[in-house]
């Protein structure tokens, strides 16, 4: 199988989105076959390329990019049911035609790749869009939203609709980021559905993902003693937390995770 740890250890501009959202996606699906997916992408791309004349401006591209997603296609957010994980895993998102904003934009992302038309990842507070990779375009993408441009003042409306109270948008809620953090931002949302379910093994899974991607992030290392100790694994537990207390001695959960170190002993 091909290794999550090698594509993502690429310099960050090569890593293929696509390729690492599926490589995580077989551990779960083990009879998925990765390049029928990218495949499916590189077709997606060729049919709106075929629609596309020379020197289009990039509202011009948008336009065709989502009326082939979505007008023919039919891909959409899925409001219904948000919190299925299958929303989070890229060959679910492309068979049924739905997911989250993440996973709609990183198979948005994905096809713009391929008509060298360069987008990056807005990673905002509580929801994911994009914009076009060109200086001061001042315009972006809401993928779950069918596309839907917005300019900074919707961005935050959209916050303020999303937190239901007065938000104020800073600089840094529109920072694109970077091909890691995408794939971290990913995995972060199965994590916690995985946590919600008490689907422990899985959580675990998707925890150690995460370490390739941030080696010897503490929260990551603490969340996997604190599984490891609820999975009776009292070892490996005890070597997890005591790694997290020598990376952060002075955390504010200090004490409670020498409380269940003691326990433990």
């Amino acid at each position: 199988m091909q290794s999550f740890f090698q594509e993502i250890n690429k310099p960050d501009q090569q890593i293929s989105l696509a390729k690492a959202a599926l490589i995580y996606a077989k551990y779960e699906y083990p009879k998925l076959k990765i390049q029928d997916y990218l495949t499916t992408l590189d077709i997606i791309a060729q049919r709106i390329k075929d629609n596309l004349s020379q020197q289009l401006y990039p509202l011009k591209v948008i336009k065709i990019i989502n009326q082939y997603l979505f007008q023919e296609l039919g891909f959409q957010g899925n409001t219904s049911n948000y919190y299925d994980p299958s929303n989070s895993y890229l060959n679910e998102v492309i068979d049924k035609k739905t997911g989250i904003p993440i996973t709609l934009s990183v198979i948005y992302l994905e096809i713009a790749k391929r008509l060298d038309f360069p987008m990056v990842g807005i990673g905002m507070p509580g929801h994911f869009i994009i914009r076009p990779e060109f200086e001061n375009v001042g315009i972006f993408v809401d993928v779950f939203n069918q596309g839907e441009i917005l300019f900074k003042e919707d961005c935050e409306i959209k916050l303020q609709e999303i937190y239901q109270q007065p938000v104020t948008l800073e600089p840094h809620f529109l920072t694109p980021v970077s091909n890691q953090q995408i794939l971290g931002r990913m995995l972060t949302n199965l994590k916690y559905i995985y946590l919600n379910r008490q689907e422990y093994p899985k959580m675990l899974r998707i925890i150690e993902l995460l370490l390739q991607l941030f080696p010897n992030h503490p929260l990551e290392i603490r969340d996997r003693g604190l599984l490891y100790y609820q999975l009776r694994q009292w070892e490996k537990a005890t070597a997890d937390l005591q790694l997290y207390l020598s990376i952060l001695p002075t955390a504010e959960d200090a004490q409670t995770i020498r409380q269940i170190l003691q326990q433990m002993r």
